[in-house]
């Protein structure tokens, strides 16, 4: 019988991390090679585990769980019951820990937002440590060693073999080689996809392209986290001659719906506190550049006063600290050229996103062009120490909210969402709005500076995620599965992207290759009448229309 789960918090991850460690670098072959050690492939590979079939768990990093484990620690749900599955079993795992060690706090689910009746038995808020315990405790008692600091050569030659449109093996940076029958990428950047020569996007297609109504640029729908009050975007206020500001986009608004190269903004979703005996205060950043906030500055100048962020509360006197507002945590416009950068490209993105997002929060507690009240009300806010500890309390993983996006036979979009057209074969749910950040900061007509890109307008309905969506084209890769960079337009995927609906997708995509192996067929071509039975039999929600 394994430990309960009450004894796991920052034991039986270290167990976990130190035996796969210590695994010797060769050529290590198994049923399933799973790329990514996102929620979705922990999901994927439980799942094939329980399907008796062999597998590697390959972690581009030093830590599992993705951005559930890296402070979104209150869960993107939408319709609670539109969860099931191993999605499900987490939240659970989540409640039956702090139930054991007392907590009496809010759950979430407990509140009015929600009435599903999962929510007596689950908690939808939680710490990191917590969350990367529970993934732990799956691992353990399904047998996995999941192997650390594995990072696919990016390079579609060297990081890849192909025999015709099968994957045979992939090679990491540091020379060891995964041979495989099936393959998972679970990453967020769609790595494996990709060196696989499997087609992709990324950016926002025109709304033309797929007949939508919310893609491309999107200047009158973007009211949300907007300045609700007029900056000047110059060096010098009123001299265009002067040049721009900081983190502002010298071209025009350009025209609503038409298609461009930009990505949604990154964050890092910072796990804070104000209690002083688990603060560790924000330092200076290296550089420290007050003019990287003189349109923050401005705005408090014009009258702003928050909020800064969202705090959301979870358990241990902490929280889940998001972007809002027209000027926050968001780092917009300085992440395009992350999708597909190489890692030391990669790693300066990231750098530059913590580097704003700790200048960020040292202006608005010390910097002199804050206004004093501002100052004093921020000053009590600091990062969680007891929090991400080999990282100097701060999250291991930038949120990659969006980058490459599969592009298949099949092509989720918002009109599937909303049901204007059918979705075949689900093998889950989505619910939650069709959401994308902000994109870029730009000079409106007046001469103001304004934000493009937000959208938050809800499907109307619980829907169905394709199988489609998961598996490439089959003249690009018969044996692979994509349950995380789906071939979704960018619209859509805004809703799709959430935590638990990747679960959801992993496990689905675990079931999925566990039938092609048994059946010995391409990913494409397995009878989705049997991995829909095998599905519903292992708790998944697949009906809309029941929502």
């Amino acid at each position: 019988m394994f430990r309960q789960l009450t004894f796991l918090t920052g034991v039986l991850v270290a167990t976990v991390a130190s035996q796969a460690v210590a695994q010797p670098a060769s050529t290590v072959q198994a049923d399933v090679v799973i790329y990514g050690c996102t929620s979705a492939g922990i999901a994927a590979a439980v799942e094939v585990k329980r399907h008796g079939h062999s597998v590697s768990l390959l972690c581009p990093g030093g830590h599992v769980g993705g951005m559930s484990t890296n402070g979104l620690g209150f869960a993107d749900a939408g319709d609670h019951d539109a969860i099931g599955g191993l999605a499900l079993k987490f939240y659970r795992d989540l409640k039956a820990h702090y139930t054991a060690t007392g907590y009496t706090g809010p759950t979430r689910g407990q509140t009015a937002e929600s009435r599903s009746a999962n929510d007596r038995d689950t908690m939808w808020i939680f710490e990191p440590h917590v969350a990367e315990a529970v993934y732990g405790r799956w691992l353990e008692e399904a047998g996995i060693r999941p192997i650390f600091n594995q990072k696919l050569v990016l390079s579609p030659k060297q990081g890849v073999s192909k025999d015709g449109p099968h994957i045979r093996q992939i090679q990491t940076v540091d020379g060891h080689v995964h041979k495989g029958r099936i393959f998972i990428d679970a990453t967020y950047e769609g790595d494996l996809l990709a060196m696989a020569g499997v087609s992709f996007t990324t950016g926002r297609e025109a709304n033309a392209k797929y007949r939508e109504t919310l893609n491309g640029i999107q200047v009158a729908n973007s009211t949300n986290h907007q300045f609700v009050k007029d900056v000047d975007p110059y060096v010098v206020p009123g001299d265009p001659s002067s040049g721009l500001l900081p983190g502002i986009d010298p071209k025009p608004a350009g025209i609503d719906g038409e298609g461009d190269s930009r990505l949604q903004a990154y964050n890092y979703r910072l796990c804070m506190t104000k209690s002083p005996a688990n603060r560790k205060a924000f330092q200076k950043p290296d550089g420290y550049d007050p003019m990287r906030y003189e349109v923050l500055a401005r705005y408090l100048d014009a009258g702003f006063r928050g909020p800064f962020g969202i705090f959301s509360s979870i358990p241990g006197g902490k929280t889940d600290t998001n972007n809002f507002g027209a000027f926050s945590t968001d780092d917009i416009g300085m992440n395009y050229a992350y999708p597909t950068a190489d890692y030391a490209e990669r790693a300066k993105i990231a750098d530059e996103h913590r580097r704003y997002q700790e200048g960020y929060f040292w202006f608005l507690q010390n910097d002199p062009r804050a206004p004093a009240d501002v100052r004093q009300s921020m000053a009590p806010w600091g990062l969680c120490a007891d929090e991400f500890t080999d990282n100097g309390a701060w999250p291991r993983e930038l949120y990659i909210r969006e980058a490459r996006r599969m592009v298949s036979d099949f092509v989720m979009t918002e009109n599937h969402l909303r049901g204007l057209v059918p979705t075949p074969e689900p093998i889950g749910l989505g619910s939650y709005n069709l959401d994308s950040h902000n994109v870029r900061r730009y000079v409106d007509a007046r001469g103001h500076v304004r934000n493009e890109g937000n959208i938050e307008i809800s499907p109307g309905r619980v829907y169905g995620i394709s199988y489609r969506a998961i598996v490439p084209k089959r003249a690009e890769a018969a044996n692979l599965l994509a349950p995380v960079a789906v071939s979704a337009s960018h619209i859509a995927y805004g809703s799709i992207r959430m935590e638990p609906v990747f679960t959801i997708l992993g496990q689905s995509a675990g079931a999925a290759a566990s039938q092609a192996l048994e059946d010995g067929v391409a990913v494409q071509s397995i009878d989705y009448g049997k991995l829909k039975k095998t599905l519903l039999q292992e708790g998944q929600v697949l009906d809309p229309s029941a929502k």
